[in-house]
């Protein structure tokens, strides 16, 4: 089966956001967002695209696998979850990327991994330290 999810994973000193305007008119869009900071933690940019209807479970699987090699990688257990629909033309509905996040979140909670996710349905105005290191950059499809 051709690629679908997209994933760019960094493991970053720092991350930090703020909200900046809301993009999706839709009920799994996030309400009264707020900014936040993270330090030492897995960064996900993710992408869905229309190929992953059907195939939820199987890709959080192989998402949270890839997560938990770059965590383990760098010794940290924090891990942010970013909507970035730039990495293909192809897009998911909003509800099949929410039930790959939301599933691979719940695998990686249930092994100590503390999870959270930037306002989806939301452009927002970040701020990230990447480390230096090759493997602190990894694009990856499913």
């Amino acid at each position: 089966m051709k690629a679908a999810v997209r994933v760019i994973l960094f493991f970053a000193n720092s991350f930090s956001y703020t909200p900046f305007k809301k993009s999706l008119d839709h009920p799994l869009a996030a309400s009264d967002p707020v900014p936040e900071e993270f330090a030492r933690c897995v960064v996900v940019f993710y992408h869905c695209e229309e190929l992953d209807q059907d195939r939820e479970k199987e890709l959080s699987k192989l998402l949270t696998k890839n997560i938990k090699w770059i965590a383990r990688k760098f010794g940290t257990a924090e891990v942010v979850f970013h909507s970035f629909n730039h990495l293909s033309t192809s897009k998911a509905a909003p509800e099949v990327a929410v039930e790959i996040v939301r599933d691979a979140a719940v695998r990686l909670e249930r092994v100590g991994f503390k999870v959270h996710e930037t306002p989806f349905g939301y452009l927002n105005q970040w701020t990230i330290d990447v480390a230096g290191e090759s493997l602190a950059k990894v694009y990856k499809e499913f």
